[in-house]
């Protein structure tokens, strides 16, 4: 029977989208809800399975984890990309890697209730009702205000349409922007330090890796508005993580609204919890119940599909 592992379930909940117990006459199916402590852990609890179920950018699958996985055939992650996964390693072991398809629309959601909860003060305002207190801060409008956005492909250009609708000016930059797109959207072509030093509001999405590792630093946020808020949904390496610290904790920004960390999960006495002025959330933009039902029921169609010899999704390097 095929040893089936479905990682980094963090909340238990795949077994609501998907019917484990109808698939238990085919395979043994054995679902992780705790991270590894690290590579080593992974490696000696994954030893004995052939395929992984995981979620993208979660449990990174290196070139040694892949190399001490010696039974292992199938790699099936949740979305078409997963830079955590070393594709060259699986192909040399011949590694049948697969994807699921991906709603994009709650991420773009999410940022938006950043950037509503920055503007006005949600998480201090939440905070003190429950205190007692009443109207203890005075929030901004964001009809008028700067929109910065760092990427404008299919998830920054929903923020940008969006950002339209509520009155916003909107300007964007990176290192392969589309002009087409800017027109198609009304959104004003800029370069990285015009759109650092005048916007009110700096959105990120780019994809992650070595491009923009580190593209925020404290060199950006010295540059950035007093009254700038910076929001981040798209990877944690593109800001600076002990920057963005620096800079919230002596109020060079206003504020932060961030989803995504260098760590993941964050641990749990990690500085960047204690700062008030950021409003974080636990990486749940892509957490719905319409994207789970897609990339449970997807991960089981591919891993049947690929015992039947007829890989489907497949993703090549």
């Amino acid at each position: 029977m095929l040893k089936v592992a479905i990682l980094d379930d963090y909340q238990n909940i795949s077994q609501e989208f998907v019917d484990l117990k109808k698939l238990s006459g085919k395979y043994e199916i054995k679902v992780f809800s705790d991270p590894f402590a690290d590579e080593n852990d992974a490696i000696e609890q994954l030893k004995e399975f052939e395929a992984l179920l995981i979620m993208r950018e979660r449990t990174k699958i290196t070139l040694n984890l892949i190399s001490n996985l010696k039974k292992l055939k199938y790699i099936i992650t949740s979305g078409m990309r997963n830079k955590a996964i070393d594709l060259d390693a699986a192909k040399k072991r011949k590694i049948i890697v697969s994807g699921t398809d991906i709603n994009i629309n709650p991420t773009c959601e999410l940022t938006w209730a950043l950037i509503l909860g920055l503007a006005r003060n949600l998480k201090t305002e939440t905070e003190n009702m429950y205190q007692g207190y009443w109207q203890t801060t005075v929030g901004v409008e964001l009809k008028g205000k700067v929109l910065g956005l760092i990427g404008l492909g299919r998830v920054g250009s929903q923020v940008a349409k969006i950002a339209k609708a509520f009155g916003m000016q909107v300007m964007a930059w990176s290192e392969n922007l589309d002009l087409d797109k800017c027109t198609e959207f009304e959104v004003l072509p800029s370069t990285k330090e015009d759109l650092i030093r005048n916007s009110d509001f700096i959105s990120i999405h780019v994809q992650g890796g070595e491009r923009y590792k580190d593209c925020i630093t404290l060199k950006e946020f010295d540059e950035m508005k007093k009254t700038a808020f910076l929001i981040n949904t798209s990877r944690g390496p593109i800001v600076n993580e002990d920057d963005l610290i620096i800079a919230l904790s002596t109020n060079v920004i206003a504020g932060a609204g961030i989803d995504v960390y260098e760590k993941e999960p964050l641990p749990e006495g990690h500085k960047l919890r204690f700062v008030p002025n950021a409003l974080l959330v636990p990486h749940i933009g892509y957490v719905t119940a319409e994207n789970y039902s897609i990339f449970y029921t997807q991960m089981i169609e591919n891993l049947e599909a690929c015992v039947s010899g007829k890989p489907i999704r497949v993703i090549e390097n």
